[in-house]
């Protein structure tokens, strides 16, 4: 059984998705960033980063509970324990790496940063705004060339799919156009379509709480309470 630590985000949902695509038995423990619950000791204990996702596999490496977090080092742990979507060596494995790089350095960063600034900062700043909306369209156009000549980013479905996807489907969330991409938008349809990926989106695709955010989510997750030694 893995003990899987969650909120409703886009790095949630790809961790969820490689669970839902293995099979592998899992149970759901929310974690809401808004609240303050990253904070407290037993998550810390399991996430050191206070970030989500983080999961505790209780038939760890040695047979031992074993936590993870970092959702790309989740990804990789699940393929390594299950022997599915990485390949076990040579180039087809580094493709798939560099592209699961690429969404952790880049995409992942990047349309939070966008996000943030368009959505939550409480400054509008038409630098930040402009910067982080032509580097996601960069980022776009990347994964489109590539698209463009395979079905998948890294030829088969694999965990860097799993990756991007959760970032890169939701175009009018990050101010894109999918119709200047169309090799994403087949993709993201193509992958869209996947029943382990609605079974996700039917249980973490969107967040409970709507409207705005209030000013104890605002401190939990941008301000004073998020710096806090601990």
């Amino acid at each position: 059984m893995i003990d899987f630590y969650i909120w409703y985000t886009s790095n949630a949902r790809k961790v969820a998705i490689m669970l839902e695509e293995t099979g592998l038995a899992y149970q759901t423990h929310v974690v809401d960033i808004g609240r303050g619950d990253q904070f407290a000791k037993d998550f810390l204990d399991i996430s050191p980063n206070n970030k989500i996702p983080a999961i505790v596999d209780q038939a760890g490496p040695d047979g031992e509970p074993f936590a993870i977090f970092e959702s790309g080092a989740i990804l990789i742990y699940l393929a390594e324990k299950t022997g599915k979507f990485l390949p076990e060596s040579g180039s087809a494995r580094y493709d798939v790496m560099q592209w699961l790089m690429f969404q952790m350095g880049g995409v992942g960063p990047m349309f939070g940063q966008y996000n943030h600034f368009h959505n939550y900062a409480r400054e509008k700043l038409p630098y930040a705004m402009e910067r982080y909306a032509k580097e996601s369209h960069r980022l776009y156009r990347v994964m489109d060339d590539v698209l463009a000549k395979r079905d998948f980013i890294a030829g088969d479905y694999s965990i860097a799919d799993m990756a991007l996807w959760p970032w890169a489907h939701n175009f009018a969330g990050r101010g894109q156009d999918p119709e200047a991409v169309p090799h994403v938008k087949a993709w993201a349809e193509r992958i869209g379509e996947r029943d382990a990926v609605q079974r996700v989106m039917e249980k973490i695709g969107a967040s409970p709480r709507s409207g705005p955010i209030d000013d104890e989510h605002w401190e939990n997750m941008y301000g004073a309470t998020q710096y806090a030694s601990r």
